[in-house]
């Protein structure tokens, strides 16, 4: 995981790289991860030794100082520290799927996809429960939500990550809530979730 704030420092160039202490490598050259900031690229993987790491080394990895980032990375038994140096790839294309509205054609290829996923489920449909309980419990803690469908945690989580990747959620700094696109999916497909109309 990279945060918010190392993040931000590789968008804006002043951070080149991170440690890990991995047992092996746990990413690839060339690939690349969503942050918080955008999407970082993995430029170059290469095994370090703690005591070779210089102020540098610090500096690049956005730390205040050789003691600060030594201590970051003090790595347990069996475990190897890695240099990763990474760069900015691109905005995540999310952010912006997610304020866009959309059209009717996109709504129907929206709903197909929630079948789809639906279908893939042994347990039954879920998609749109997890949208309008995120839309009628907007910033509510994960382990809160995932309780109330009586569900753990993590694949909760996981299936709301689907849902972002669909531009339809977004996080908050706690729980989540439907984005542009997702309440305007809700209002054109599932029109019967707005409850009854005004007179």
């Amino acid at each position: 995981m990279i945060s918010p704030v190392i993040a931000q420092g590789i968008k804006d160039g002043s951070v080149t790289a991170v440690f890990r202490s991995w047992d092996e490598p746990r990413v690839r050259i060339g690939g690349t991860q969503r942050t918080a900031a955008g999407v970082v690229r993995f430029e170059s993987v290469e095994s370090v030794e703690l005591a070779e790491l210089t102020e540098d080394d610090a500096r690049s990895a956005g730390m205040a100082s050789l003691a600060a980032l030594t201590k970051a990375n003090q790595r347990g038994r069996g475990a190897q520290l890695y240099r990763i140096r990474v760069a900015f790839d691109r905005p995540d294309e999310r952010v912006a799927l997610r304020d866009t509205l959309p059209s009717v054609g996109e709504v129907a290829e929206i709903t197909a996809t929630l079948d789809r996923l639906d279908r893939g489920r042994r347990s039954g449909p879920w998609t749109r429960e997890i949208l309008a309980l995120i839309s009628s419990r907007p910033a509510e803690r994960a382990p809160d939500l995932a309780a109330s469908l009586g569900r753990d945690t993590q694949p909760f989580k996981l299936d709301v990550r689907k849902l972002k990747e669909l531009g339809l959620t977004h996080s908050l700094p706690v729980g989540y809530e439907l984005s542009a696109r997702g309440r305007a999916y809700l209002e054109q497909a599932e029109p019967e979730r707005r409850g009854p109309a005004a007179h």
